[in-house]
């Protein structure tokens, strides 16, 4: 099952994803809303009737070519883990992490799978990093990478948009990660129960049509099931939360000459059986306040 947010005569609704369409839960759900985070908190209460609906999909509210907005509007936490690939370890010049490395980007930074992505006017060495994005399901604290699984709902392909000047001139990588909207995810949540293993998925990302980044996510430094587990033992994981775990080989900083995103490029991100992200990138509007 996929579950995201479409924008229904202007109104931002939870929707079901049916063969390329999208199955409002408003049918058997009208007070729901458009707040992923209190369904995914009250799944088990209503996932039978959402499994009916599926059953016998209703035509006459069927929602045709939908465009898919972010599923989660404001996630409480996106962490994202650093240096968690072989390939991308080598390429940036560095050993492999004893422990792992995280940091988070802002809530601000959080954009959806089709939007424009702005090109900050501070800097020229914006870089896409495709990854795995899992979703949180159960407030954890404290547990095991064998019990870890159990907490999660559901996955989304992500962008680890990054201002590289930016985040290489500190040890600390959370502004360089965090401009505002350089945090695309989507296209909807990929229930955990749809996916046998997230350790065996296709990722890959492409610029202009380009293939720059191609591999699978069994090539994990740590697995999903260690970052949750060693996430969960300072922070309280809560529905809705975000976990980035780390991004392959083929980042445009690597390449020779390093090779950063202009106006007008698009990058596509995708996973196999999650679907895609597609992004292009705009000079940033700027307003200044008072």
């Amino acid at each position: 099952m996929k579950i995201g947010r479409v924008l229904i005569e202007g109104e931002m609704q939870i929707a079901i994803e049916w063969q390329g369409d999208a199955i409002p839960l408003s049918s058997i759900l009208p007070d729901l809303g458009s707040d992923m985070i209190s369904l995914i908190q009250n799944w088990d209460k209503h996932r039978v009737e959402i499994g009916q609906l599926l059953a016998a999909p209703p035509a006459e509210s069927m929602i045709r070519s939908p465009t898919w907005k972010r599923p989660i509007s404001r996630p409480g936490k996106m962490m994202a883990i650093g240096l968690n690939y072989a390939d991308h370890i080598a390429e940036s010049g560095m050993q492999t992490p004893e422990r792992q490395l995280w940091f988070c980007k802002l809530g601000t930074s959080a954009n959806d799978p089709f939007a424009d992505i702005p090109l900050p006017v501070v800097s020229d060495q914006v870089d896409y990093e495709a990854e795995l994005v899992a979703v949180i399901g159960k407030t954890c604290r404290h547990i095991s990478a064998e019990n870890a699984r159990q907490y999660v709902f559901g996955y989304c392909v992500g962008n680890d948009v990054s201002v590289r000047d930016w985040q290489l001139a500190s040890p600390q990588w959370i502004l360089g990660k965090s401009f505002d909207g350089h945090a695309p995810f989507g296209p909807y949540i990929t229930l955990d129960s749809a996916i046998q293993d997230p350790h065996r998925l296709d990722i890959r990302a492409c610029v202009n049509g380009d293939l720059r980044q191609a591999s699978n996510t069994r090539h994990l430094v740590f697995s999903l099931w260690d970052q949750i587990a060693h996430l969960s033992q300072a922070v309280t994981l809560e529905p809705g939360d975000l976990i980035f775990t780390g991004t392959p080989g083929g980042v445009g900083v690597a390449m020779t000459p390093p090779s950063f995103l202009k106006p007008g490029d698009r990058v596509k991100c995708e996973i196999e059986g999650l679907g895609y992200i597609d992004n292009q990138f705009r000079p940033e509007s700027v307003s200044h306040g008072s």
